[in-house]
């Protein structure tokens, strides 16, 4: 392999096994200036959007123990990668989607687990990273109030038994 080209890869390479998550998309039809506008969504989404050639994808998710992606890599392909919430960015790419009918999601990888375009979609059906973390505080959080609310019930029913024993006393 040329100099430039193992450069290129091993750019790529890098970029892959820093992500945690790498959706791969069909471009073909996207003009420039609808490439920059996804582009720019995906930058506020903590998401950057690169075009790549095939065998190398398929050389680097091989490497990476994605394997089965290359059964996808047909065709004009950009990919999508990042550290953010995944599910932010499939639903930038499903709004875009659902706004310009392009691009075509094809494969996708989360954390060493080879995604189907089916399952990108239905990350993108998620609700936000910090949403779901509110669901699961809540979640945890709900026994130990309930809890609580018992506690305060018995020590409510002492005290009313002391101050009835002492009216009691009282009247005596």
């Amino acid at each position: 392999m040329r100099p430039e080209k193992q450069s290129i890869f091993e750019e790529i390479k890098a970029k892959v096994n820093d992500a945690t998550f790498v959706i791969v998309a069909d471009y073909q039809g996207l003009t420039v200036a609808k490439t920059d506008q996804l582009r720019h969504r995906l930058a506020k989404a903590d998401a950057r959007l690169q075009v790549v050639k095939n065998r190398m994808l398929g050389h680097i998710a091989a490497e990476a123990g994605l394997g089965a992606m290359r059964d996808h890599l047909s065709g004009p392909s950009a990919m999508v990668y990042g550290k953010g919430d995944v599910a932010l960015v499939a639903k930038v790419l499903k709004d875009f989607i659902k706004e310009h009918e392009k691009p075509a999601i094809k494969v996708g990888a989360l954390e060493g687990v080879v995604l189907t375009a089916a399952d990108v979609e239905q990350l993108a059906s998620l609700p936000p990273r910090e949403t779901l973390l509110g669901m699961m505080v809540g979640t945890i959080a709900a026994p130990m109030s309930q809890l609580v609310g018992v506690f305060q019930q018995k020590v409510a029913s002492l005290l009313y038994v002391l101050q009835a024993a002492a009216e009691k006393k009282g009247n005596q």
